[in-house]
């Protein structure tokens, strides 16, 4: 994974160019004003899992729980218990009451904290952040299980578990106090991923993918899981179109390899298709399994990617 790697074929054309005023690595990941339009939204799965607990969403399933759905004809061997008397006490026939069940949904972020991500203003990692604390902040208050995991190398100990607004405060803590360090192996922390978690729901995975063992045996860890799938691939700008001249050493943030290059028109044109090839080849390997790709750059205003871009990719309603 070099300092400057395989990135997106043009981010998107309505991407402004300037990076948002202050320091962008500074101030709270959330802001109150952006918060509140958070509360609006919720996080959607387009398959139905049933959790260990009850939760707050209703499923198509039908159960005992508490939400009256339809009756239907008793049939031996039917719960006695749910036979609704009033209903037999005007037509003298056995109907069963059928309730609509409550839906625990799992909300996972897997966050690259590797060394590539610190890269970039804002870096790489601080937009990420950010990603991960919106739908955290979206899933609690919508009393969805949240889970955010980290890695790099491996897959590191996470913040799991959580339920109900009140806990955000755990999830800024946690994401703060992220530095970026390490070397990042995908395809074990997937691997391990799947091997610890299994709960079933949402993963949004958000990493810029510049390793060099590939994407696809790590994803295909997670399609083993049967959940719904996001990949958030997030370069900087620097990555996109690079400003470089003349005679230069690039040096692996995290290996310490490195390549001496001479800049030139040519080359940077190569770069730029290789940069196409690759990310064009993530996002069709993504569509044809079932995994939603969604491709953005740290200058992308990261508002818009929430409240617009992840609602039109049906992550959010």
């Amino acid at each position: 994974m070099a300092a400057i790697a395989p990135s997106s074929p043009m981010a998107h054309a309505d991407e402004p160019q300037r990076a948002p005023a202050g320091d962008p690595n500074s101030g709270p990941l959330l802001d109150p004003v952006f918060l509140h339009k958070l509360e609006q939204l919720e996080l959607v799965s387009r398959k139905i899992f049933v959790g260990r607990m009850k939760g707050e969403r209703k499923s198509r399933r039908r159960g005992s729980s508490v939400e009256f759905a339809e009756h239907r004809n008793y049939t031996v061997g039917d719960d006695l218990r749910h036979i609704d008397w009033n209903v037999y006490g005007r037509l003298d026939r056995l109907f069963l009451k059928l309730f609509l069940e409550e839906e625990d949904l799992h909300v996972y972020t897997m966050l690259d904290t590797s060394l590539s991500m610190d890269f970039g203003t804002p870096t790489k990692l601080r937009y990420g952040k950010q990603v991960a604390a919106a739908l955290a902040f979206i899933g609690l208050v919508n009393h969805d299980r949240v889970l955010v995991d980290t890695f790099s190398a491996r897959l590191e100990q996470g913040l799991h578990g959580i339920r109900g607004r009140s806990q955000m405060w755990r999830v800024v803590q946690y994401l703060e106090r992220l530095q970026p360090t390490g070397s990042s192996d995908l395809t074990a922390a997937a691997r391990e991923f799947a091997i610890r978690h299994s709960g079933k729901g949402v993963v949004v995975v958000v990493s810029d993918l510049l390793d060099k063992r590939g994407y696809q045996e790590a994803l295909r860890y997670l399609l083993a899981r049967n959940m719904d799938i996001y990949v958030v691939h997030v370069l900087c700008q620097e990555e996109v179109n690079p400003e470089l001249v003349g005679d230069l050493r690039l040096v692996d943030a995290e290996d310490g390899d490195f390549a001496e290059i001479t800049m030139s028109a040519p080359l940077l044109k190569r770069y730029k298709n290789t940069l196409n090839a690759f990310v064009g080849g993530i996002k069709e390997w993504c569509t044809t399994r079932g995994i939603t790709y969604i491709f953005t750059t740290n200058q992308f205003p990261f508002d818009k990617l929430i409240l617009n871009y992840l609602r039109e990719r049906g992550l959010l309603k």
